[in-house]
């Protein structure tokens, strides 16, 4: 199976955690998904008032100098690591 096939496969499976990864850990899965499938960052950062969406935009700018290749890379181990801490919860 391809590093794309793999990816694409995690980016379902997380769905089906059982337990809610902290904010921590779906803000680093947003950003390394979104440099996976998008590239850098390519919007403006939100206003200080959208504090949501500026944190999404925070954790995606801090990985944009991965390559497509990392970034769905680190995706899938932090995928992993969160199914094994929800199978033995």
């Amino acid at each position: 199976m391809g590093l794309k096939e793999d990816f694409e496969e995690h980016a379902v499976e997380v769905k089906k955690l059982t337990t809610l990864p902290s904010n921590e850990d779906l803000l680093i899965l947003y950003g390394l998904y979104k440099q996976a499938t998008v590239g850098p960052v390519d919007t403006s950062r939100p206003g200080m008032f959208s504090m949501k969406e500026r944190a999404k935009w925070d954790a995606w700018k801090a990985v944009e100098a991965k390559s497509t290749e990392d970034a769905m890379g680190d995706y899938i181990t932090k995928v992993k690591q969160l199914m094994e801490a929800s199978a033995s919860t």
